[in-house]
C-alpha cells in the first residue's frame, strides 16, 4: 500500500472505527459461542437504542463545536414524566409522548438561547442544565413508575419480521433517528452550517452563515433527541426513573468521539457515531458472554478506546491536511 493511500484512510474516521469495530466483533466471535449471531447483531442496538439517539443528537452538538451535559438527566425526566402520564394519570401514550419530547426541544432550545445572547460557555449552561432536569425529574417522582396500558405493551412487545430476523420497535426508532440524523447532518443546509461553525464559528459569521439561530436549533433538536431517548428507555424497561441516564451523558460523547468526531468541531459523520455505538455495545456483549469479568472492565476498556481516538485524532487530522 502506498504511503499517501494509507494516510488517507488513516485520515478516514469511518475507515478507522469500522476497522475497530470488526476487528472486536470477529475477536468475540472467534472466543465466545453463539456470539456471531442474527440475534446478538440485533441486540447490539435494542439494548443501546436510547443510548444511540442521544448519541446522535450529541454528534451534531459536537459537529458545531459545542456539548451538552445535560442529556442524561433529559432521559430521566423524560421517562419519569412519561411514566406519571401514562401509569399514574391515564394519559394516552402518544399525548405522553408528544408532551416530553416537545418539553426536550424547548428546554435544549432555552440553553442554546442563553449561549448565544450572553455569550456563555456551553459547558457551564448545560451542566446547570443537567442538575435542573435531574432535580425536576425527582420532584415529579422519587420513585420508579410501571407502565400498564394495552397499547404501550403491544409496542413494546411488537416486532417487524425480515426473514429470520425480528426488528422490535426500539430498533425500528433507532434506525429512524440514525437515517434522519444522516440526512440531516450531510445532506442540508442545516448540517453543512453546523460544520462551518465548528470549523470556524467568525469564517461562517463573515460568510453570512445564521450562527445563532443554528446554534439555538441545534440544542433544541438535541433536548428533543435525548427526550425522545428516555421514552424509547420506558419501551424498553416498562417503567420510568428518575435516575435513569446517570452518566449517560459520557457514554454519548466516548460513543461520539470514539466514532471519529472532533470534540473541537468542524469534522464528524453520523455513522462513524452509529459504528462507535456498536463498538460499545459489542464490547458490552463480550463482558457479559464470557461471565468472569466484571461491568465495570467495560469502562476500562471504552476509556482506554477513548484515549486511543483522542490521541489518532492529533495524528489524523495533520494527515488530512496534506502535512
Amino acid at each position: 500500500m502506498k504511503p499517501n493511500v494509507f494516510k488517507r484512510l488513516l485520515a478516514s474516521p469511518l475507515f478507522v472505527t469500522g476497522l475497530i469495530f470488526a476487528a472486536l466483533f470477529v475477536t468475540a466471535s472467534c472466543l465466545y459461542d453463539g456470539f456471531f449471531s442474527t440475534r446478538l447483531a440485533v441486540n447490539l442496538i435494542a439494548d443501546n437504542a436510547f443510548l444511540a439517539i442521544t448519541a446522535i443528537g450529541m454528534t451534531l452538538v459536537i459537529v458545531a463545536g459545542g456539548i451538552d451535559l445535560s442529556v442524561g438527566s433529559v432521559i430521566g425526566f423524560s421517562s419519569i414524566f412519561t411514566a406519571t402520564l401514562i401509569g399514574g394519570h391515564g394519559v394516552a401514550p402518544w399525548l405522553a409522548w408528544t408532551a416530553a419530547v416537545a418539553i426536550g426541544l424547548v428546554f435544549g432550545a432555552g440553553m442554546g438561547l442563553l449561549m448565544q445572547l450572553f455569550k456563555l460557555p456551553a459547558f457551564l449552561v448545560t451542566l446547570a442544565g443537567m442538575f435542573f432536569m435531574r432535580g425536576a425529574a425527582f420532584w415529579l417522582n422519587t420513585e420508579s413508575v410501571g407502565i400498564t396500558h394495552p397499547w404501550y405493551d403491544g409496542l413494546s412487545a411488537f416486532e417487524l419480521t425480515l426473514g429470520p430476523v425480528g426488528l422490535p420497535s426500539t430498533v425500528l426508532i433507532a434506525a429512524a433517528v440514525m437515517l434522519a440524523g444522516y440526512v440531516l447532518a450531510h445532506h442540508t443546509k442545516f448540517g453543512r452550517t453546523l460544520f462551518a461553525i465548528g470549523g470556524n464559528e467568525q469564517s461562517a459569521t463573515l460568510m453570512g452563515l445564521p450562527v445563532g439561530k443554528t446554534r439555538v436549533a441545534v440544542y433544541a433538536l438535541n433536548g428533543a433527541c435525548a427526550a425522545l431517548a428516555g421514552v424509547v428507555a420506558t419501551l424498553y424497561t416498562g417503567s420510568g426513573n428518575p435516575s435513569m441516564g446517570i452518566g449517560l451523558e459520557l457514554d454519548a460523547i466516548a460513543v461520539v468521539v470514539i466514532g471519529g468526531t472532533l470534540l473541537r468541531g468542524g469534522r464528524g459523520h453520523i455513522f462513524g457515531t452509529v459504528l462507535g455505538m456498536l463498538i460499545f455495545g459489542t464490547i458490552q456483549a463480550a463482558i457479559l458472554f464470557d461471565g468472569r469479568l466484571s461491568s465495570w472492565w467495560m469502562r476500562i476498556v471504552v476509556g482506554a478506546l477513548l484515549l486511543a481516538f483522542v490521541l489518532l485524532q492529533r495524528v489524523r487530522v495533520p494527515f488530512a491536511r496534506g502535512t
